[in-house]
């Protein structure tokens, strides 16, 4: 049991930043009905900006994560506008093809720029150990659970409470309805992948500290997989992506640690192959009927 239990700890630090991640996914689908797959790249450009704060700049990880995440949401709007707006009327493919490209340019900018070599991220917690019966919790994965949950929590208020959050929400259901009462829809969308993005940015920093090292193509599985987070929560349900990601840390950490750590990729893949055959509206998803 008590093996049980620290290998659930393990998947909720784990999870919590799938969760984030996934959070991105699932706002900019449920807008635009795009899937951003240059999001992981946005996280593995927050990682950077992150170790960048710390290392040269001598910051702790608080101010390091303000700082990945505001980079990144400028960031996200800079690309939704160059990349994306001038699409938003084009075939879903050519949208879906552009997001591939932005992955890849971001990769090999970051490349240019940083080095290709795998650097180490720089200490910022103690490495200190706390003990609950046989179960063991460090520093690290309280302050990575910790600031994940208060970051769903702070974007589920936005979302409920906030005239912007409220104007999403409105565009999410219908952009048409929406502008004509008024909402600027551009706006409305850039404020989402601006939100998604940093929340990309401060999972980027978090997956430094929880394992110590960054690289450019860092993004490429994590964004796969907080992917099929968001599919198997619910794709475009905020709720569904928070559910998503914690169930697919805790279950990638339980395959590695009762089965073997080659096979929990195909795992996850294997569940996204699962939930879109059994029930590809997601765990929290309603299926729609659709009028011929």
């Amino acid at each position: 049991m008590d093996q049980f239990l620290q290998q659930v700890v393990n998947g909720l630090s784990l999870g919590s930043i799938y969760a984030l991640l996934a959070l991105g996914y699932t706002m900019v689908y449920g807008i635009i009905k795009l899937i951003n797959f240059a999001h992981g790249e946005i996280y593995m450009v927050g990682a950077y900006v992150g170790y960048t704060a710390i290392q040269n700049w001598g910051l702790g990880l608080i101010p390091a994560l303000f700082i990945a995440m505001t980079f990144c949401a400028v960031l996200g709007v800079l690309i939704e506008r160059v990349a994306y707006r001038p699409l938003r009327n084009a075939t879903r493919i050519a949208a879906l093809i552009t997001a591939i490209g932005v992955s890849f340019l971001l990769q090999y900018v970051m490349i240019l720029f940083m080095g290709p070599d795998v650097r180490t991220f720089p200490e910022t917690v103690p490495a200190k150990i706390f003990k609950f019966g046989g179960v063991q919790v460090n520093e690290q994965q309280i302050y990575i659970f910790v600031i994940s949950i208060i970051l769903m929590f702070l974007l589920q208020f936005i979302v409920k409470k906030t005239k912007m959050g409220k104007a999403m929400r409105a565009v999410s259901v219908d952009s048409d309805a929406a502008k004509l009462m008024g909402i600027n829809v551009d706006t409305t969308i850039s404020f989402t992948f601006a939100l998604g993005s940093a929340l990309a940015g401060a999972a980027g920093v978090l997956v430094g500290v929880y394992y110590n090292s960054i690289n450019p193509l860092m993004g490429a599985a994590p964004g796969l997989k907080a992917f099929v987070a968001a599919v198997f929560g619910g794709i475009g349900l905020i709720p569904g992506a928070m559910l998503g990601g914690l169930s697919i840390g805790v279950t990638e950490i339980m395959v590695s640690g009762y089965a073997s750590s080659l096979i929990k990729d195909a795992v996850v893949y294997a569940i996204l192959i699962l939930v879109l055959l059994i029930k590809p509206s997601g765990l929290l998803g309603k299926n729609k009927k659709e009028k011929v």
